[in-house]
């Protein structure tokens, strides 16, 4: 009993200081970065707090993949080919506190995604995936010791409100380089950071509106409230009462028009027939 116990302890720490052949391990980092992967490794050392798979072709990460490594602090996945996160990868990360998503091909980031690591994650960055152009209400929610927050380049056209309330308010953020529609749905937004400016980093400043076409290539810092009063334009119960009376009385000039249009016309028919009655 005691050989046999002793064997499984010996493979169990075999297995916990492995390390994949194309990656280096050391000091509980794991650099697998660079090293043209198409799929992720396996075989890492369990008590790896720094992971780095950066700089790779990785499509996509299994479902379970992070579930043995839960002391991970820092997860860096940028540059990859990811498309889409499965639901409950990050849920095992309740140490998480960086996690670096950039230059990926990522679509969307559904709410629940972040609820492992959302404790202690301090920095997120998802920017330069051109294709991030739905991010879930409240994807972000939960997050109190989030300090950075990137955005940037992405294809964002436009925000939620309750996206923009979870953040905390020490959240640094990034939003240069998004094709924002700056329409009546960007006035929270823009409302947002006339409340939070420090939170905006300097290339914050630098977004621009990609549409309409009236107000393309206008930096969003300069619109201000008087920009969207258009969009609270609102009838109140005299207005629709004019707009009825107006109608109907439209409506009876049509009438008569056509109607004295119609008499005058068999007028004239009858006048011409009359004349050429005389002229036989």
């Amino acid at each position: 009993m005691y050989v046999s116990s002793l064997l499984l302890l010996l493979v169990a720490r075999g297995v916990a200081r492995s390390c994949p052949a194309p990656c280096s391990c050391w000091n509980k980092v794991s650099d697998c970065s660079d090293k043209e992967l198409v799929v992720p490794p396996f075989g890492l050392p369990l008590h790896t707090t720094n992971l780095s798979l950066a700089h790779n072709r990785v499509p996509a990460l299994p479902p379970g993949y992070f579930s043995c490594y839960t002391d991970l602090t820092v997860l860096d996945l940028r540059n990859n080919s990811l498309t889409e996160l499965p639901a409950g990868l990050f849920r095992p990360l309740v140490k998480l506190t960086h996690l670096d998503l950039s230059y990926n091909n990522l679509s969307s980031l559904r709410r629940g995604l972040l609820l492992g690591p959302a404790r202690s994650l301090a920095r997120l960055v998802l920017s330069h995936n051109p294709g991030l152009s739905v991010i879930a209400p409240r994807a972000l929610a939960g997050l109190p010791r989030l300090q950075h927050l990137d955005l940037s380049f992405d294809g964002l056209t436009g925000v939620s409100r309750d996206l923009l309330d979870a953040l905390p308010a020490t959240a640094s953020v990034r939003l240069a380089g998004n094709p924002w529609l700056c329409g009546c749905s960007m006035e929270p937004l823009l409302k947002w950071v006339a409340r939070n400016l420090h939170q905006c980093n300097s290339d914050s400043r630098e977004v621009e509106c990609a549409g309409p076409p009236e107000v393309k290539g206008i930096p969003l810092f300069t619109l201000t409230e008087e920009s969207f009063k258009a969009c609270h334009f609102s009838l109140t119960l005299d207005d629709y009462l004019f707009i009825a009376f107006v109608g109907f009385i439209v409506s009876i000039a049509s009438v008569a028009t056509n109607f004295l249009l119609g008499i005058t016309a068999n007028c004239c028919h009858r006048w011409n027939k009359a004349n050429e009655e005389e002229e036989m």
